[in-house]
């Protein structure tokens, strides 16, 4: 339905911010990452670790980045979660990433 190979909700949402019962379109990458702020209202801080190559040292060096994700109404997240979030368009200046599924908690 909403274009990727995930498990829809169980329950519905009014959002209309929603990829599941919305018109919110996805487009783009598909990161997992482990869920470490949800004081926001209706987002998440989404953090991914990953190892980027020094060509200079030949050496791997780890890293992470912060998200910030839009969480539907019909989808419940907490911290410690590890969420499934797909690139949208813009909904606000520093969010671009929607949770589509809950993978579980860590």
């Amino acid at each position: 339905m909403v274009g990727i190979d995930v498990p829809e909700p169980k329950s519905k949402c009014s959002d209309p911010n929603c990829p599941f019962h919305g018109d919110l379109p996805l487009r783009g990458q598909i990161l997992e990452g482990t869920v470490v702020s949800d004081k926001a209202e209706r987002t998440v801080t989404v953090e991914r670790s990953f190892y980027k190559f020094i060509r200079k040292y030949e050496r791997y060096e780890k890293r992470k980045s912060k998200i910030k994700a839009h969480k539907p109404d019909c989808i419940d997240v907490r911290v410690g979660d590890t969420v499934k979030i797909a690139e949208c368009r813009p909904l606000s200046k520093t969010k671009n990433f929607v949770v589509v599924e809950v993978k579980g908690e860590e």
